[in-house]
């Protein structure tokens, strides 16, 4: 038998004001674009803001449904809007951040399972990583320099093959 193991490393900041300029700005406008969420039963915004290799920004927010399985999160709504308008442009960075109305919002959240698989066929399709900024409304930042750390062992385009 033969063991192996898994490990990932990330930046960890303690807030936003400690980023670089453009950084900080894309966190800022997830936080903000966090209010354009229709999240009424999880009362859980979720806001995603990317750059795009060629300059420009797109924004996603998490859309829910009464029909639970309907819902899309931020990162997917974000990652199909790309897709359409700036077919096949790398994303260089996405920032996500939350606002838990019911709750708290001060510490990282990461992508769910699904986003990970849809962030890492981007990255697939594009053949660029995308680098992950992690936030809620205030407290610690999180980087990630590529999605495909989040998910280790992927199925993708290669195991169809």
């Amino acid at each position: 038998m033969k063991k192996e193991e898994y490990r990932f490393s990330y930046e960890v900041y303690d807030s936003v004001a400690d980023l670089n300029e453009q950084d900080a700005w894309l966190v800022n406008e997830a936080r903000e674009v966090t209010a354009a969420a229709y999240a009424p039963y999880s009362n859980f915004n979720v806001g995603a803001v990317a750059k795009l290799a060629n300059g420009e920004i797109v924004a996603g927010t998490n859309q829910e449904n009464a029909s639970y399985p309907v819902g899309i999160c931020a990162e997917r709504v974000l990652l199909g809007s790309a897709a359409s308008l700036y077919p096949n442009i790398a994303i260089d960075t996405i920032a996500i951040s939350y606002d838990n109305t019911a709750g708290v919002s001060n510490h990282p959240i990461s992508p769910c399972g699904m986003c990970r698989q849809a962030l890492v066929e981007y990255e697939e399709r594009v053949k660029q990583p995308i680098r992950l900024i992690l936030s809620g409304l205030d407290g610690k930042v999180f980087i990630i320099a590529n999605a495909n750390a989040l998910l280790p062992l992927s199925f993708g385009s290669v195991d169809l093959k």
